[in-house]
């Protein structure tokens, strides 16, 4: 089902669901993650794509302070490209004297967080403070599911509800109500490998990359899982057929 389709199909459930309490939301679609199962992966080109919505569009309000510069080349972009982001952002850090001062960020420094402090983040947002986007796909419910309902779910509220000042209309959000504006929109971005960037597939690789953000080590932890296992299997095969040899005569 196409993304205008399905927010069509939503605002017709939406006008024939009965009204509900406060806090309920629409049952969360689940969609096909290249990362799930044990021997998911993270497609790099989506994670660049991912990284690119993250940069040009959500880091205006969102950060991802567990994210070093220097992971970024494991997604594939060039470390000298990664050295000139962090570099654009000064860091504070202490002399040889223990007097604070400024300077440039290295690759060791985490990515530069939109606002100084959640007072700064607050004022700047009508109160409503942005969440950082680190462990997002972990903490919520439905995990990279979720965010990209919450992504792509916005439309117009059904007939007889009320909806706060400043605050938008999203079926999948608790309350349904939410302060942030729809953050995607059509061709919004340009990716330079020229994916089409609509909003389902800049949902789609956003939500790829903060999934690798919440666990860059999960590749390396799946590939170590399967070798454990097949250790496992030629152990056991090794102690059945050893046990078999010492037994043999036993009646």
């Amino acid at each position: 089902m196409s993304l205008t389709l399905r927010r069509y199909a939503i605002a017709f459930a939406l006008t024939l669901a009965p009204a509900s309490a406060e806090g309920d939301t629409l049952p969360i679609p689940h969609q096909k993650w290249p990362f799930e199962g044990p021997t998911g992966t993270f497609p790099q080109d989506a994670l660049q794509r991912g990284y690119q919505v993250f940069k040009e569009v959500c880091s205006a309000c969102h950060g991802v302070g567990r994210i070093s510069y220097g992971n970024l080349t494991k997604i594939g972009l060039p470390k000298e490209a990664v050295k000139a982001l962090a570099a654009a952002h000064e860091q504070p850090d202490l002399n040889e004297e223990g007097q604070p001062v400024q300077r440039k960020g290295i690759l060791s420094d985490k990515i530069h967080a939109p606002y100084p402090n959640d007072k700064a983040a607050r004022a700047a947002n009508n109160g409503a403070l942005p969440p950082d986007l680190s462990l997002m796909t972990k903490a919520r419910a439905g995990g990279p599911n979720y965010v990209y309902a919450l992504l792509t779910g916005y439309c117009e509220a059904p007939p007889g509800t009320t909806i706060t000042e400043g605050m938008h209309y999203n079926p999948y959000f608790p309350s349904r109500q939410i302060a942030m504006a729809p953050p995607l929109s059509e061709g919004q971005v340009t990716f330079a490998d020229g994916t089409k960037a609509t909003v389902d597939q800049m949902a789609k690789d956003v939500v790829t990359f903060l999934s690798w953000a919440a666990e860059p080590e999960m590749e390396h932890r799946k590939q170590m899982g399967v070798k454990v296992l097949f250790y496992l299997l030629i152990l056991t095969v090794v102690l059945y057929l050893s046990k078999r040899k010492i037994w043999k005569d036993v009646e």
